[in-house]
């Protein structure tokens, strides 16, 4: 399976036609280089706050409020590129309405066949706990891909490993990271994430990151890091586990991941922390005992 995460540089589209025809080039040149799925980055939707005043679009709480009146075009423009492009699409995330003024942060998943599933966002940021109206998801998912067997870990998620490990333990061999940055020490916490979930879990993670200045909305203001993909650090596999990195410049990291191949590099393996995860369950290591150096 080909797998793209892009690393996508924040617009200012007039209008909702306008981001709607900058995700037909994106998506398409993603199919012309042969992916099957595609990872569009965390907040994504926000950037339609820039079709609005600058009142609006400079204000969070508006900003959110404002871009629901795009969300049916929203779920009928990825389902048409789903269903064009052959791909299944990530769509980032968008801020959804869930009533009486509260708002989850939840990744839209296309599939070509018309299918449709989300993802909310588990754990709140800093600045998501500040803006006061977004709300915590309840459920974990996993999907199948195309023969894959997938999760969705929004950003700080995936800083996060039981979670991931009970995806894991559903079948997920591969888990699709939407962030959004807006430090270097931010963009490594989640990059630091990402390896060590495909490290624990024996896995195939793929980074999609937002990047530039936004400087009109205070949600999406700076953005940072490098879209990736990610692999465990064994036999068969890069000594760091990283299978692809954007530059600068690059929009997409495309790589193709194999699970057979994984599973059946386990006899060869040098580690095996997935297998060897329940033995960190022993009551012996429930709690650590304060010892004397006496």
């Amino acid at each position: 399976m080909r797998v793209a995460a892009a690393r996508y540089v924040i617009g200012m589209p007039a209008d909702f036609e306008a981001f709607a025809a900058h995700q037909r080039r994106l998506l398409g040149d993603a199919a012309a280089l042969g992916a099957q799925v595609a990872v569009l980055p965390e907040y994504l939707a926000l950037e339609l706050a820039a079709t609005f005043d600058e009142a609006v679009r400079g204000d969070a709480h508006a900003a959110l409020a404002a871009i629901q009146r795009y969300r049916g075009d929203w779920l009928a423009l990825y389902a048409g590129l789903a269903r064009d492009t052959g791909l299944h699409i990530l769509a980032g995330s968008f801020l959804l309405d869930i009533g009486q003024g509260r708002y989850r942060n939840r990744s839209d998943l296309f599939s070509p066949g018309g299918g449709h599933g989300w993802q909310d966002k588990l754990q709140l940021t800093g600045l998501e706990k500040r803006i006061g109206v977004i709300d915590p998801g309840d459920a974990l998912k996993v999907f199948d891909l195309g023969g894959v067997r997938a999760g969705i870990s929004i950003c700080y998620d995936v800083e996060f490993p039981l979670p991931v490990r009970a995806q894991w333990e559903a079948g997920a061999r591969l888990l699709l990271v939407p962030s959004c940055t807006a430090s270097a020490a931010g963009a490594t916490r989640v990059r630091v994430g990402c390896r060590a979930r495909a490290l624990e879990n024996r896995c195939f993670v793929a980074r999609s990151v937002t990047a530039g200045e936004a400087r009109w909305t205070p949600m999406l203001e700076f953005n940072t890091g490098n879209a990736g993909l990610f692999a465990p650090m064994d036999v068969g596999f890069p000594a760091d586990g990283v299978l692809i990195e954007t530059g600068d410049t690059d929009i997409w990291a495309i790589a193709d991941i194999d699970v057979d191949a994984l599973e059946a590099a386990r006899a060869e393996a040098q580690v095996d922390n997935d297998r060897d995860w329940p033995a960190q369950n022993r009551p012996v290591l429930a709690r650590a005992v304060v010892s004397s150096l006496d």
